[in-house]
């Protein structure tokens, strides 16, 4: 891909390493909100060539892992049913529900397809007009609009037999649950670049004036991240909190407004539960009333099941950012990618993925003197 060698350059990565430690004077911790971050961070090892003072947080930026026990447990009833097409990404297959996944439900003679894309599935409703074909909706607000686009095509086209269990999510609550929760440590952000391709910056200053923390745009390349860093950095150390873009090769201050009015014309924002987290308010959303008949929710009545998470999994608290994947007592034993109790090992954005897949397995930081990325 082209400019992909020049965002990994280990001669720049050293500058903006020398340059963060030169300007650094006391404990300053951030959050890297999206998971994809989170894997750059952990597969080069920036968290280990930062100086000691800056710590980084993972936080809850990992769709899969965030989607609810009981948004899983609807998955497999309605996927388990004979007249049902059941579509989702193939990172949802091995999420486990109560009891488990939707593997075993397709192993059990459930019709679980995996595709690329929602308008995959809306082709394989057209082309099963007897059946009912449920696409399983997730994510944050990079998959809501083209998940959008797929429900606004079947009322336009008139496909009856396509509807949508949708378990989208907000960032900005997110946030803002995060920094009102008491055990929070988090003094400032890197905001995920996709989210801001879509929606902009608006939802942000308010965020970082009133809790008084920068917050500060990145992509996902380590050169991304580190200069997400530097920045975020010197406005701790100045005292500053505002809204900082680094990631203007992609993300304009308004989004992408046809993406945006995609949304506000399919989609309303509602209270949503997070994996080991809770309900948020106004942190998620779901279909509007005029496409309500293609809410698989409503359609098969599944609302009703409830779920309480495991004891043992302690994800929630890794989403939070209070817990280090390899502090949890069950990471790399009763907890692998084969067996996994939670989203957050088997997710290809997981943190406990994340650690396990690159052996970051609590071991002393002997690394933060290796070389820089590259």
């Amino acid at each position: 891909m082209k400019y992909l060698e020049e965002f990994q350059n280990p001669d720049l990565a050293g500058g903006l390493l020398a340059d963060i430690r030169a300007t650094v004077t006391r404990p300053w911790a951030l959050m890297e909100v999206c998971g994809g971050q989170t894997h750059t961070i952990i597969r080069h090892g920036i968290d280990q060539l930062l100086p000691p003072e800056v710590e980084l947080i993972h936080g809850p930026g990992c769709p899969v892992c965030v989607t609810p026990l009981e948004m899983i447990d609807r998955a497999l009833e309605i996927a388990a049913r004979p007249e049902v097409i059941f579509c989702s990404f193939g990172d949802m297959l091995r999420v486990p529900g109560s009891s488990r996944d939707l593997f075993r439900v397709r192993g059990e003679g459930g019709d679980v397809r995996v595709i690329y894309s929602p308008l995959d599935a809306l082709r394989i409703a057209e082309d099963n007009p007897h059946r009912e074909v449920v696409f399983f909706g997730i994510g944050f607000e990079t998959t809501a609009p083209p998940n959008a686009m797929a429900v606004y095509q079947a009322r336009k086209r008139g496909i009856r037999n396509f509807s949508m269990l949708v378990s989208h999510v907000r960032v900005p609550p997110a946030v803002e649950a995060i920094m009102n929760s008491p055990q929070c440590r988090v003094q400032g952000f890197l905001a995920a670049g996709h989210v801001c391709s879509v929606m902009g910056t608006d939802e942000y200053p308010a965020l970082a004036e009133r809790h008084r923390v920068p917050i500060v745009v990145t992509g996902f390349e380590p050169l991304d991240i580190l200069e997400g860093i530097r920045r975020a950095v010197r406005q701790l150390e100045r005292g500053e909190h505002t809204v900082d873009n680094a990631y203007g090769r992609a993300v304009r201050p308004e989004g992408n407004p046809a993406a945006r009015a995609m949304l506000q014309d399919v989609f309303e924002v509602t209270d949503r539960a997070w994996r080991g987290i809770g309900v948020i308010p106004d942190s998620g959303w779901r279909l509007s009333p005029r496409y309500r008949d293609h809410d698989a929710e409503h359609r098969f009545d599944v609302a009703r099941i409830t779920t309480r998470e495991p004891a043992q999994c302690r994800s929630g608290e890794v989403l939070q950012g209070l817990l280090k994947p390899h502090q949890c007592e069950a990471f790399g034993t009763t907890c692998n990618p084969r067996t996994p109790l939670g989203a957050t090992m088997v997710s290809s954005e997981g943190a406990c993925a994340a650690y396990y897949l690159y052996r970051r397995l609590g071991t002393p930081d002997a690394s933060r003197e290796a070389s820089p990325v590259g």
